[in-house]
Order: structure tokens, then sequence, then C-alpha cells
């Protein structure tokens, strides 16, 4: 008897198989955010993909920080955040919100009223306040509640299998 074909090329996602299971997870395209809280110290922002919107009513989002983070800690704790969408023209902020990166050096300060350091002129940002937190294995399931949003008309910056790159619409 022939094994079923919907279950060719299958693997349990645990152990060994980590690496192609985060293969797997990097074929579905997503936009970039940068996520930026008031830190103990001054502003602090991460590049995130890890980003979804949840309800419209109450309007809701999430996002979800790696607990390994070295800026975790500001994260888990912050009572209000903002989730910024980058544009397709970008890449530059992504690169200076990650790892190494420069975050806010440099940057005119410029916050919300709740003291949360924003970057003006992305594709679309969500001030939110904490509305509810949840284990996710390795990393925290962040729900913020939006106070307000704000957008402009653009093509996103997007990352698949590793890589950023640009939507084009039409295609």
């Amino acid at each position: 008897m022939t094994g079923d074909p919907a279950l060719a090329g299958s693997f349990v996602p645990e152990g060994e198989n980590q690496r192609a299971f985060r293969d797997a997870l990097g074929r579905f395209a997503t936009g970039i955010t940068v996520v930026t809280v008031a830190g103990r110290d001054g502003p602090v922002g991460f590049t995130a993909n890890s980003f979804a919107s949840v309800s419209l009513d109450p309007p809701l989002v999430l996002w979800s920080p790696a607990k390994s983070s070295s800026r975790f800690a500001h994260y888990a704790e912050a009572e209000y955040f903002a989730i910024h969408i980058l544009g397709a023209e970008q890449e530059e902020l992504s690169r200076r919100f990650s790892r190494g990166g420069a975050g806010f050096e440099g940057l005119p300060p410029v916050a919300t009223p709740e003291g949360v350091p924003v970057i003006p002129g992305t594709l679309a940002r969500f001030d939110c306040v904490h509305h509810d937190r949840h284990d996710g294995g390795d990393h925290l399931i962040v729900v913020g509640r939006v106070l307000r949003a704000t957008h402009r008309d653009g093509p996103p910056l997007v990352f698949h299998a590793g890589a950023l790159g640009r939507y084009i619409p039409g295609l």
C-alpha cells in the first residue's frame, strides 16, 4: 500500500527538524514592524514580523517578542507600546532596530501622549495600551488595545524565506 501523497515530505517539527520547521514557516510572507516602548533608560525599538490583527470591536492587535531577546523585559513590562508597519522603502529602519542596529540613536525624539517613542513616516502605526499577555512557548503573546492609528498609502516591506523584499501590487 502506498503512503498518502498529502503527507509526502511531512516531518515532526521538533528536535532535529527545528530548522526545517522554521523554513516552512518562512514560506508565509509577513509584513515588517518596529515595536517601540519607553524603556527604563530611554526609547527602545525592536524589529518584528510577528504582528496580527485580533479584533475590530474592541480594536485589538498582537505581536510576539522572543523571550530570549535582550530587550524582552522592556516589552513584557510595558503598559504602552507602538507598532509601526514599515513601507517598502524603509528597509534601513528594519535594520536599524534589528539586533546590533543603531536603534533610536540619531533620530529626533517624538513621543505619543503616553510617552511612547514613535517613528514618523511609517506606513502605519498603532498606539496601544496593554490588554493581555499569554505564554507562547519561547515567545510572549502581547495583545494591545489600539488607542490611535495612523496610515498612509504605499506598498509594505515584507519578509519571506529569510529575506526582506517588496510587495508589488497587481502581480
